[in-house]
């Protein structure tokens, strides 16, 4: 399996870029007219990129019945982002379904308690609270 390059490098990329890969879970998804947008994250960062689908997709379907936490790999664009918020999004040239997810994934655009992360501890490495965890633990854990 072809992972890719990591989030954290693309979102630092110097410029845009003809071909990238990467994979990810789904954070948040939308649906437009002939377009999906979804925002992918890998947990090597807080944040996580936005990825334009066109119709044109041979599997857009299929991508439109995606639920967040499923797992994607896209190859695509690196491009600069019209939208604010951002520098840079993926334009998808394909994107390979990985993983699905269920409508009641539990860990959804709100906030989580760290009560309820611990009935799901097998998703928590998946929060942006835990990822800072860990990424501190491994620098210190680098330094020591």
């Amino acid at each position: 399996m072809i992972r890719g390059e990591k989030i954290k490098a693309l979102l630092a990329s110097e410029s845009s870029r003809e071909s990238v890969c990467t994979s990810g879970w789904i954070r948040q998804k939308r649906t437009s007219k002939g377009l999906i947008f979804m925002v992918v994250n890998d947990g090597s960062c807080m944040a996580g990129i936005q990825v334009v689908i066109d119709e044109t997709l041979p599997n857009f379907d299929d991508l439109k019945k995606l639920f967040i936490g499923a797992s994607v790999r896209i190859h695509g664009r690196l491009a600069d982002s019209p939208g604010q918020g951002q520098k840079y999004e993926i334009q998808a040239v394909s994107v390979d379904i990985l993983g699905t997810c269920d409508e009641d994934y539990p860990l959804q655009k709100k906030r989580h308690s760290f009560e309820f992360l611990r009935s799901v501890a097998h998703l928590r490495p998946r929060t942006n609270s835990f990822g800072a965890v860990f990424r501190v633990r491994s620098e210190a854990a680098y330094a020591i």
